[in-house]
Parts: structure tokens; sequence; C-alpha cells
């Protein structure tokens, strides 16, 4: 549980693309890093795919070493967060994140899609069959955080962009409407373990998740088409969106990769 003196404050005013704010961050600030310490990073696909490739590891490696597992809450749906660690030397129960260093981030070129984010939150209301792209901000205040202070503006959508978070959120599309969507189950719709564990894969686990489809029988039993086989064999990113069109199919029997039919 955060401390008093560390919890987020979440200004409950709802943010648009062309909302305003200022901010900056940077190492002669005095407030430097301290927001990668006593946090919680959810990890979305994408960001697993892009650390474990930084890091030279297997997928299954880089969850071992570097996350904790968890549920999401109103989904009931597995996911995990970064693993935080405590802090070397210090005298405090403050736990850090395992990249950071007083220099800054060490995978930083690669950092997660939450900490691109920051100081904006997310939040998309409904899934996109109701409204595509439907998604609110707003501001995460700090009380440590100096860099509201800073002289320089932006509005939403230009922080995004800056930050690269619009191509993760691109990326991470299907997978967020998968969570939205289960979300809006009424909480007596369960999910089974089978499907559950499926959904961890497809979205944590890519390179199982490969050998998943190529040396099983997956291929015998859903319709592929050859340009997509070879695709999908070639590039992590392209095999993860296949992945979250099947799990859509598999979760909610509609409009994810088709079962091939007998003759």
């Amino acid at each position: 549980m955060d401390k008093p003196e560390t919890k987020a404050r979440i200004d409950p005013v709802m943010l648009g693309p062309d909302s305003r704010f200022n901010f900056k961050c940077h190492k002669e600030i005095k407030c430097f890093t301290r927001c990668c310490r006593d946090i919680n990073i959810i990890l979305t696909p994408y960001d697993i795919i892009q650390l474990k490739n930084r890091l030279q590891l297997s997928s299954e490696q880089f969850l071992a070493l570097y996350t904790e597992p968890q549920i999401l809450e109103k989904t009931d749906l597995p996911m995990v967060t970064m693993k935080f660690l405590e802090e070397e030397g210090s005298t405090t129960d403050t736990k850090a994140c395992p990249f950071v260093r007083k220099e800054g981030c060490l995978v930083y070129t690669d950092r997660p899609t939450t900490c691109r984010y920051y100081p904006l939150g997310v939040a998309n209301l409904s899934h996109k069959e109701d409204a595509e792209g439907d998604a609110v901000y707003f501001l995460v205040h700090e009380p440590h955080c100096l860099g509201f202070e800073e002289d320089t503006p932006w509005t939403v959508e230009q922080w995004r962009e800056d930050q690269g978070v619009d191509l993760r959120d691109r990326i991470n599309a299907e997978w967020t409407d998968l969570l939205v969507r289960k979300r809006s189950f009424p909480p007596n719709i369960k999910l089974t373990e089978q499907s559950k564990k499926m959904f961890f894969l497809v979205s944590y686990n890519i390179d199982k998740f490969k050998q998943f489809v190529f040396e099983s029988s997956f291929l015998k039993r859903y319709e592929v088409d050859a340009a997509t086989v070879e695709k999908i064999r070639n590039d992590e990113i392209a095999l993860l969106q296949f992945g979250l069109k099947w799990l859509k199919g598999l979760l909610f029997k509609k409009e994810g990769v088709q079962g091939k039919t007998s003759p």
C-alpha cells in the first residue's frame, strides 16, 4: 500500500486530445526518478516484447525475472506488473523499478507505456464496437513532482506523440479492447481457466504462443492464409495482433480467426 505522503492524487477533470498542460522532466529537477518508486506499472503486451528483446531474454525469462502476476480488477483476467526491488543502501522500505538509477532509466528508449504516459493517465470508456478510440485522459499529480512547475506547454495529443504512446496504443488497441469488453460483462459471467491461460499466453509469452501456433495442430484447425502464416512467423508484432484477433473469437465467440470447416 502506498504511503500517504507519496500516494498520487488524480485530478478529476477529464482531458481531451487538445487539452493543455505544462510539464517537463529532466536530470536537473530535484525530483528526478522519484516517480519510478512505489508505484504500480502495468505492462502491456508490446511492453513485454520491447523489453525482453532489449534485454535479449526469452518471454519466460523476462516474466520470471522482472514481473509479478496480478488479476486485473473487474475482469478476472491475468496480467503482470513490473517487479519492484528494495533499493540498495536505502534506510526506508521504498521499492524502485529495477531499471532506474540516479542518472535515469537504463531502458529509457524501451520504457513501458505507463512510464511514457506520465504525468497523464488514460482510461477507455467502452470497447471499439461502441466508440472507436473513446478514451479520456487525466493528470496524475504526485506531491513530490516538480515537473508541473516547468514552463513547457503541451496538448495531450502532442505529449502522446512525443512520448511514443500513440504508436503503442495502436499496437495494444485490440488487447485494450478485450479488457474493456470483459469489464462490461456481468460479474457472474466467468471465463474458463483454460481461456484465461490462453489470454496470458498471447498477451505476455509471445515466444511460447509462437510455438503453440507452429508446433501444434493450430494451423490445421484454423483458416490462416499463407501470407499471414509467413508474416506471423517472422514478425512478433504481427503475431501478437494475430493472437489477439484469435483470442477475440475464443473469448467472445465472434470476429476472431475462424476454425476450418469439416469437408
